[in-house]
């Protein structure tokens, strides 16, 4: 899509480029980043541009619209965490590039989750792809990298010390976001904090800095809480159902809440049709369909044939949902004449007492595979892996 940016890039790439990115975010952040990045941004137009805000919208306002009890019947029991908020801080959404029936490229639906993503990396990763490729500007994010800042350090910190605010995270030097870990502290001054290093007092929690104990007024939570349990031997003195005198950005009961739970009960042309499991109509044909774990998270679990026997085998059928295939169509041309696909994440925040989110930021994620998600990206291509969407005419 645009074929002039496309041409342009294609001809100004180079390897020494893709390298020189790598190095430039290696020194921007002190660490390297443990996911593939892709050689090359995505070009969107304008109106498909357009497409994804009016979906985007109608989205959140069928959420907004929808009763509290609904919500609050997607969190399992077992995991429901006191002092829940109104709305979440953070509201991404994930759309599929495709093409429909009529032969236009369109957005799809393919989940929304209220969970923080890449937010520090991604601003990052435009800056250099800009800086790298000079003509790029012109296409760049028109928030300025002090307002940018700005959202975030309000969002998250608040009105606290940076001190009193942590990123927490399990064994955050493991994890693959770590790169936007490290971004983040140089951001907004805060630190990142394992679960099992908190420190329980009563109600309060505290961390260790230089030999002393901090208490944590705020966390900028990056923990899967559903995860947890996978964790053998896991040690820790706290535990996420207990009451605690801590603000949560974002609480962790939205990770549930605005997730796959609600594919279902969403419409719009950009929506494709979903079911729970155990509401699958007998008239609709299985192979037409993806089956998805309901609160999986980077694509786990996902089966993309799903049969009769695959399903009658699911004892817990309420947890999962089976949602029409979409064709992500090949637009994306590489210096090779080969073509990737890519899917695109609007990254939003939520602000205290704001009656909407404000799109901030997006990451788009490209491959030559079966599935968008960087972790089946396993052929040896180029453009393929964590990349970036600009919009033009």
């Amino acid at each position: 899509m645009i074929p002039k940016y496309r041409k342009q890039f294609n001809e100004e790439f180079s390897q020494e480029k893709y390298e020189q990115i790598q190095t430039l975010l290696k020194e921007t952040s002190g660490i390297e980043p443990k996911f593939r990045l892709s050689e090359s941004p995505i070009f969107l137009t304008q109106e498909f541009r357009e497409k994804l805000l009016s979906a985007s919208e109608s989205i959140i306002d069928q959420i907004k619209n929808l009763p509290e009890e609904a919500l609050e019947k997607s969190i399992p029991e077992n995991c429901k965490v006191p002092n829940d908020t109104k709305q979440p801080h953070f509201f991404t959404i994930d759309f599929g590039v495709c093409k429909s029936e009529n032969g236009k490229i369109e957005p799809q639906l393919i989940e929304l989750q209220a969970f923080p993503s890449l937010y520090a990396f991604q601003n990052v990763y435009e800056d250099l792809f800009c800086k790298v490729y000079p003509f790029l500007n012109e296409l760049r994010n028109k928030i300025s990298k002090e307002d940018y800042q700005k959202h975030l350090y309000d969002l998250i910190i608040g009105d606290e010390n940076p001190e009193n605010v942590i990123l927490l995270e399990i064994f955050p030097e493991r994890q693959k976001t770590a790169i936007d870990f490290a971004l983040t502290e140089k951001l907004l001054g805060i630190k990142t904090v394992c679960l099992t290093k908190l420190k329980k007092v009563g109600k309060k929690l505290f961390y260790e800095n230089n030999g002393n104990l901090i208490e944590i007024k705020r966390i900028y939570n990056r923990v899967i809480f559903d995860e947890l349990d996978k964790i053998p031997d896991l040690k820790t003195e706290f535990d996420f159902r207990e009451e605690i005198d801590v603000e949560w950005v974002t609480h962790p009961n939205w990770f549930f809440k605005i997730s796959k739970y609600l594919l279902p009960l969403l419409k719009h042309e950009f929506v494709p049709k979903s079911y729970f499991l155990n509401e699958f109509p007998e008239n609709e044909s299985l192979e037409n369909f993806v089956l998805k774990p309901l609160f999986s998270f980077a694509g786990s679990g996902v089966n993309l044939n799903p049969t009769k026997e695959i399903t009658d085998a699911i004892s817990d059928k309420e947890n999962y949902i089976l949602q029409r295939k979409v064709n992500y169509e090949p637009i994306f041309e590489d210096i090779n004449g080969d073509f990737s696909r890519a899917e695109i994440r609007l990254l939003y925040i939520w602000k205290e007492n704001e009656e909407r989110p404000i799109l901030l930021q997006n990451l788009s994620r490209m491959t030559k595979a079966a599935m968008v998600n960087v972790d089946f990206n396993k052929k040896d291509a180029i453009w393929i892996g964590s990349s970036h969407a600009f919009f033009g005419e």
